[in-house]
């Protein structure tokens, strides 16, 4: 059974319960393109709560894989300044990656300010961070149902068409 043939099964039924199977048959282009999608959407919270939310239900290397992704985007400088300059005080000068150590140093409210600052001043962050939890797929659970079903019914949108 292809990937078109689980999500036809899924759509319109419980995303939760479903959510693994669809996530084993997908690759992760897919399954990001899915979930930047649901980043987007006026159905769920705004990007900038849900990688809040997801950063607090991380591992400390998948809180600093988040926000390594979301530097090489914008650069330390560009948000040096963000959620009261937090990202600023745990990176060394000329520093361009945060360890797992610095990023739990971080709160998830912090997190939130810098989601959103990278989104406002680089859209594409979206897409960059949605193919990083795309590697993680056990944790896209805790985003809820609403979510997960903006994130299926695009899965399947784009299966469809291609």
């Amino acid at each position: 059974m292809g990937l078109l043939d689980v999500l036809q099964q899924v759509v319109g039924g419980n995303a939760e319960k479903h959510f693994d199977e669809v996530a084993q048959n997908a690759s992760p282009d897919q399954l990001g393109a899915g979930l930047a999608a649901a980043m987007r959407s006026d159905q769920t919270p705004p990007f900038s709560q849900m990688v809040g939310h997801l950063f607090g239900q991380s591992s400390a290397s998948q809180q600093a894989g988040v926000l390594n992704q979301i530097l090489a985007t914008l650069g330390p400088a560009a948000l040096s300044a963000a959620a009261g300059g937090a990202l600023g005080r745990v990176l060394a000068p000329g520093q361009t990656q945060l360890t797992p150590d610095q990023a739990s140093q971080l709160s998830p409210a912090q997190v939130t300010e810098i989601a959103a600052h990278a989104e406002q001043a680089h859209p594409g962050v979206v897409d960059q961070v949605s193919q990083f939890y795309a590697q993680h797929a056990g944790l896209i659970k805790v985003l809820g149902g609403a979510a997960l079903a903006v994130t299926l019914a695009k899965m399947k949108e784009h299966a469809t068409q291609g």
